[in-house]
């Protein structure tokens, strides 16, 4: 194994970790020798992500049921993953929603609670973890952001906020931890096989997106693994602040 890109030795924690995208980081990462803490809201779920991804492996993978539109849920998700694990030096900030309303129809709760989730809960968890990679001088922070971040798409209001925000937290907060060995950055996901996206989008939606990209095709939830490897290992060590698209070349297309 190229030691640039090992993990051993090394804990990462992965919210929305029980499916799709975070379970494709998740197990990328132990593969790559990393012990895995991941969390989300189903425990069905988590108990068989926990087995998918320590299968074959001989590393530490443990679960958490969290609720992260809870602040003082994010916080204790935070403080058990110190105790059962002693550290966490990758930070996966995974965890979102969608809920798609025209600008004239937003609700008042669904904005909240998308808020809360997308963005705010990342604030949270992010801050509870900062001072004890601050104390070992290491530490990797990826933000789950979009391609809807970037650019945006009819009704996408609240969530291309939140993750249009994440880019500019991540850009800040790479520049307030950067001396302390820290780097921060995003990823921005294009059309991915996930649930998410297949449960909002009729057929002829899913066919247009995969049309928009250059690969004329949507990602594998696998196919982000590599992306989020080379950002929390030391092959990444001097990419900070920064967005990475993943996306097929979507945006790669002027019109």
């Amino acid at each position: 194994m190229n030691t640039r890109f090992d993990l051993s030795n090394k804990t990462a924690l992965v919210t929305g970790g029980s499916k799709g995208l975070g379970l494709a980081m998740a197990r990328g990462f132990a593969e790559h020798g990393a012990n895995v803490m991941i969390c989300s809201r189903h425990e069905d779920e988590l108990k068989s992500a926990v087995a998918k991804i320590r299968d074959g492996l001989n590393v530490q993978v443990d679960y958490i049921l969290v609720d992260m539109t809870d602040r003082n849920a994010v916080n204790d998700l935070a403080r058990v993953t110190l105790e059962r694990f002693g550290r966490v030096d990758i930070l996966i900030n995974n965890a979102g929603s969608n809920t798609p309303q025209p600008i004239d129809q937003i609700k008042d709760e669904d904005w909240d609670r998308l808020i809360e989730l997308n963005l705010t809960s990342v604030m949270v968890l992010t801050r509870a973890l900062v001072p004890q990679m601050k104390a070992r001088q290491w530490g990797r922070i990826i933000h789950i952001s979009s391609v809807l971040g970037v650019g945006s798409k009819e009704a996408r209001n609240a969530y291309s906020a939140t993750k249009s925000a994440l880019i500019g937290f991540a850009k800040a907060s790479a520049l307030d931890l950067g001396h302390d060995g820290i780097t921060v950055n995003c990823i921005a996901p294009g059309p991915f096989l996930t649930d998410l996206p297949m449960s909002l989008l009729d057929e002829s939606g899913k066919q247009a997106f995969a049309d928009r990209t250059a690969l004329g095709r949507w990602g594998q939830p696998e196919e982000i693994a590599g992306p989020a490897i080379l950002l929390a290992s030391e092959a990444g060590s001097y990419i900070t602040g920064e967005v990475l698209l993943v996306d097929g070349g979507a945006f790669a297309r002027a019109l």
